[in-house]
């Protein structure tokens, strides 16, 4: 069996919120609601982050955590970073790392095990989710980023746009026409793949739709989809979190 280790990035810094991990929903900070939800899947999992505050809120929780550098443009970067930490710690090797969102609190464990499930496949490097998309103005909205995918599952392209074209139909009735899917943000690597993804250069696909993933694909990666039924709920801003809080209710 391969081992898997769960890593959550965290950084405090947010143009739109800052000190976001720490966020008050219903009395814990958010970092621990995800962290507790996805240790519900993994037997090993760590927070990495460039704060010494959610260093000591998860360390406190009797959780796992770990410094990174502050440094790092994407979540996928610290990831690789707390891997090698944390392999140097426990002296131990991990065979895949699920790179677990700290902004979106209501993650389901089974999403995680989904993920896992990709990697029976000794074939599959790269793995990620998608949701069937059941409002149709979500289509059109540029910051839910749509996916097409193969008949063996893997993602062909990723956009903000509507993909893929539904040609002759009105846009009104594309909803009824064809099956669209959203992207979900989490992902999972071999350990290889992940170094290997960090060291590649800015693509010309990513700068333009300002999404890492197309790095990958630009690249000559396979990225294996998993079809979750359990939507997506990223907390970006305060009025996001608003939301969330009248959406879903922690009784803990």
């Amino acid at each position: 069996m391969p081992e898997f280790l769960g890593i959550i990035p965290a950084r405090y810094a947010s143009t739109r919120f800052p000190g976001k991990p720490l966020a008050d929903i219903n009395g814990k900070p958010m970092i621990l609601r995800v962290y507790e939800r996805a240790a519900n899947a993994l037997d090993n999992l760590i927070v990495a982050t460039d704060d010494q505050r959610i260093f000591d809120c998860v360390i406190n929780a009797e959780g796992k955590a770990i410094i990174t550098s502050p440094n790092h443009p994407s979540g996928t970067d610290r990831c690789y970073e707390a891997l090698l930490i944390y392999q140097e710690e426990t002296k131990r090797k991990y065979d895949i790392v699920i790179n677990i969102q700290g902004d979106e609190p209501f993650i389901q464990p089974e999403q995680i095990e989904l993920l896992m499930q990709c990697f029976k496949d000794p074939s599959v490097d790269i793995a990620t989710l998608v949701k069937a998309i059941e409002d149709k103005n979500m289509i059109f909205d540029k910051n839910k980023p749509k996916v097409v995918v193969n008949r063996k599952r893997e993602a062909l392209y990723f956009s903000r746009s509507p993909i893929p074209f539904v040609r002759g139909v009105d846009e009104d009735d594309w909803f009824e026409k064809h099956i669209f899917y959203q992207h979900i943000g989490m992902y999972a690597y071999r350990a290889k793949a992940l170094a290997e993804i960090t060291g590649l250069e800015t693509g010309i696909l990513e700068k333009a739709e300002s999404l890492e993933q197309l790095r990958w694909l630009e690249n000559g990666y396979k990225i294996k989809v998993a079809l979750t039924e359990h939507e997506s709920f990223g907390i970006d801003t305060p009025e996001d979190l608003a939301h969330a809080k009248k959406l879903h209710i922690f009784k803990d």
